[in-house]
């Protein structure tokens, strides 16, 4: 990887929710969506986006805090925050 990996611009709490519910959006309403494709959708480059992640999992569990969104890792709800593997974001039921 090249030393001039762009970084990304900036992003706030609200275009990252917006960029949540938008990708749920566009899905079936029992499919999720994972993180890294939300960071992805908003870095705009292939390696950039690695950076934006614990933006989107803290955004993300402050939603599901709210109630407003779901964080799941296999059946069970987590903590977006949380250590121990992937996780995905699903609409709050």
């Amino acid at each position: 990887m090249s030393a001039d990996v762009p970084v990304p611009v900036p992003v706030t709490d609200e275009e990252i929710e917006r960029m949540v519910f938008g990708l749920l959006g566009q899905r079936d309403a029992d499919s999720s969506v994972c993180p890294s494709v939300v960071a992805r959708a908003l870095a705009g480059d292939e390696h950039a986006w690695r950076k934006l992640m614990p933006e989107v999992r803290r955004v993300a569990a402050a939603l599901a805090a709210k109630g407003a969104l779901r964080v799941t890792r296999g059946a069970e709800e987590v903590d977006a925050t949380s250590r121990g593997g992937p996780v995905r974001l699903r609409r709050a039921k």
